[in-house]
């Protein structure tokens, strides 16, 4: 069994922490202001600008493992997981502590890169 499975899943999860690192942390005023821009450019609707959100932060994961691993394929899959995952815990799962966020989209994650690459 080849290792792209838990290769993807890495870089995948510190796509994400580089994310919410660049995102609430460096460019948060920035990030602040986008929100708010988005907010008024979908009707005032809370429900809407998460799910743009949530499609910015999957292009996020699309741009940099299309990067890490010189192959789009594997950008488009890990981007549609992540943002499948995070839509599905937040509708129905609510809060997570960081580490469950972590530890669930790793499990996930993992087990759907090994179905594609590690079989």
């Amino acid at each position: 069994m080849e290792l792209t499975w838990f290769y993807v899943a890495i870089v995948l999860g510190i796509s994400d922490i580089l994310h919410t690192t660049l995102m609430w942390k460096i460019l948060n005023n920035f990030y602040i202001v986008l929100g708010g821009l988005i907010y008024k450019s979908v009707e005032d609707s809370p429900w809407k600008t998460w799910v743009v959100h949530e499609l910015m932060e999957a292009a996020f994961h699309f741009i940099v493992l299309s990067i890490v691993f010189l192959s789009p394929t594997i950008g488009i899959l890990a981007a549609t997981i992540h943002f499948i995952i995070d839509v599905s815990h937040t509708v129905f799962i609510g809060h997570m502590t960081e580490i469950e966020h972590r530890a669930l989209h790793f499990v996930i994650e993992s087990i759907f890169f090994i179905m594609i690459y590690g079989l």
